[in-house]
């Protein structure tokens, strides 16, 4: 399952939330997109997780938590 995750605080990086989501299950990958030119985050990326039943548990529990100071939106890739 394919998760966006909006709202990343600018410090955040991938072994972050690789480690905030395999609470809930495998994950399979984790990117940050980043600015090509500066490689600046631009606040927002992707998780995916191995099953569909972990990335809806994950994105019920996650959805409008605080991480790293901020408020973060999370919800199935589209």
């Amino acid at each position: 399952m394919n998760i966006y995750i909006g709202n990343l605080n600018s410090k955040a990086s991938e072994a972050q939330l690789n480690e905030l989501f395999k609470q809930f299950g495998d994950v399979n990958s984790v990117k940050i997109i980043t600015d090509r030119h500066n490689g600046e985050s631009q606040g927002f990326g992707f998780v995916e997780m191995d099953k569909e039943t972990d990335g809806i548990k994950a994105i019920d529990k996650l959805n409008n938590a605080k991480f790293m100071s901020q408020k973060i939106e999370v919800s199935e890739a589209m």
